[in-house]
């Protein structure tokens, strides 16, 4: 990134604010990093332990397959799912609340004797389900946030920051340069005056 700077003042004053503001924002923006890298690292352990708790339900179901032919899978419906959100490094993310189950009724006296269980077993794996499903989601927001924080800790500590301090040294450099021979140039202006009044003094004695 190519800093704008003139060599004046006023230039050198607004490159020292603007360092000053990157400088003091760092430590937060470093520590948002750090929260968001320990989130990700907690969701992304999360999913995997939720998607193997998924399989071993699944099965777990498989020996009973038999018995679901018997079932009618319009029993059971996912009637809503309630969310809520927090925020977590400043960034938000929605947190699962609830999963509310729509019964269809049946008969307990027709029905076969496992279908309440069966639908229990059903609610389980469903809530299972879309607890990976939503904690995948959250991984994936919680990584661009991260990635988007780490590009910004980079912009700052490895390009502005730098650019700014070195813009800064040249902006410095030149001002000094200036004022050295601004004062060369007095000097040079001094001794000359000096030696045309001490040449009109001897014109003038003789």
């Amino acid at each position: 990134m190519a800093i704008k700077f003139q060599y004046n003042k006023t230039s050198l004053q607004q490159l020292e604010k603007q360092l000053k503001i990157r400088e003091r924002s760092l430590p937060t923006i470093k520590s948002k990093e750090s929260a968001l890298r320990i989130e990700v690292k907690r969701t992304k352990d999360d999913v995997g332990r939720l998607e193997l708790q998924l399989e071993n339900e699944i099965q777990s179901y498989e020996n009973m397959v038999a018995l679901w032919n018997e079932f009618n899978p319009e029993l059971i419906t996912v009637k809503d799912v309630s969310l809520s959100t927090k925020k977590i490094a400043g960034v938000k993310i929605p947190v699962l609340d609830d999963i509310v189950f729509g019964i269809g009724s049946y008969s307990l006296f027709n029905a076969p004797s496992w279908y309440t269980e069966g639908i229990e077993l059903l609610k389980k794996l469903a809530r299972t389900g879309i607890e990976a499903e939503f904690t995948g989601m959250k991984l994936e927001l919680l990584e661009h946030a991260r990635k988007k924080t780490t590009q910004k800790v980079n912009l700052f500590e490895k390009v502005q920051i730098p650019g700014y301090k070195d813009a800064i040294r040249k902006v410095k450099r030149f001002m000094e340069d200036e004022e050295s021979l601004s004062k060369a140039s007095q000097k040079i202006m001094r001794t000359n005056q000096e030696k045309r009044k001490v040449k009109e003094e001897q014109e003038a004695a003789s």
